[in-house]
C-alpha cells in the first residue's frame, strides 16, 4: 500500500511539473538586440536625413514554423544621424531629434511596439497589426514581417503627427517654405534570432 501512494505520489509530482512547463500558447525567439539594426528616413522637402536606433530588447511568439505575435522595446536615446559627419550638423539634429520638438527622450527614453494581429501573407511573410507607443502615446500601426531561418525583416511607414511630433508639420503650420518636414517617415528593421 506504501509502495502504492508513493508510485501515485511520483506520478502526480512529476506529471504535474511535465504539464506545467509546456509552453501552451508557443516558443518565445528571444531577438539578439546587440546583432538587430533599426535604420530610420526622415524626408523634408529640400532632401532627407537617416540614421539609426538601438533595439534594446524583444521577442517573437512563434507557433512551430508560424509567427504569432511579438514586443519589441526601442532606446530613444541612442537615436543616431547617419548621413552627416562631425561638424556638418550631426550633434545639433541628433539634439534636436532627442528634444520635446520630436521625440523627447528625457521623459520617453522607450518607445515600445506589441503585435496585436498577426496574418500570414505566404509562407515567409505576414501582415502584421500592433500597439506603436512613441512620447507616451499609443496608435495601431500595421506592417509587413518577412522571417528567415535566423534574421526577421519589417518596414513600416509611421505619422509622426499621431504621435505628437508636429515640429516642422506643413500640416500643422503654414508658410514652412522649403523647411517643411514630411509627416511620414520609414524604419527598416533587421532583426537577428
Amino acid at each position: 500500500m506504501k509502495k502504492s501512494l508513493l508510485s501515485l505520489a511520483f506520478v502526480a509530482i512529476f506529471g504535474f511539473n511535465a504539464t506545467a512547463s509546456t509552453p501552451i500558447d508557443g516558443d518565445k525567439k528571444e531577438i539578439k538586440a546587440s546583432e538587430s539594426t533599426i535604420t530610420w528616413k526622415g524626408y523634408k522637402v529640400t532632401g532627407s536625413h537617416h540614421g539609426s536606433i538601438n533595439l534594446k530588447s524583444g521577442h517573437l511568439e512563434m507557433n512551430g514554423k508560424k509567427l504569432t505575435g511579438g514586443e519589441f522595446v526601442v532606446d530613444m536615446t541612442s537615436i543616431t544621424v547617419n548621413d552627416l559627419e562631425a561638424g556638418q550638423g550631426k550633434e545639433k539634429l541628433e539634439g534636436h531629434l532627442q528634444s520635446a520638438d520630436f521625440f523627447g527622450i528625457e521623459s520617453n527614453p522607450i518607445s515600445k511596439l506589441v503585435f496585436t494581429s498577426v496574418k500570414p501573407m505566404n509562407e515567409n511573410s505576414y501582415t502584421v497589426t500592433g500597439d506603436l507607443t512613441i512620447k507616451g502615446i499609443t496608435k495601431p500601426v500595421t506592417l509587413v514581417v518577412s522571417m528567415f531561418e535566423n534574421k526577421a525583416t519589417a518596414t513600416i511607414k509611421i505619422d509622426r503627427t499621431k504621435f505628437d511630433i508636429k515640429y516642422g508639420s506643413g500640416s500643422f503650420f503654414d508658410n514652412l517654405g522649403d523647411k517643411a518636414i514630411y509627416d511620414d517617415f520609414d524604419l527598416v528593421v533587421d532583426l537577428a534570432l
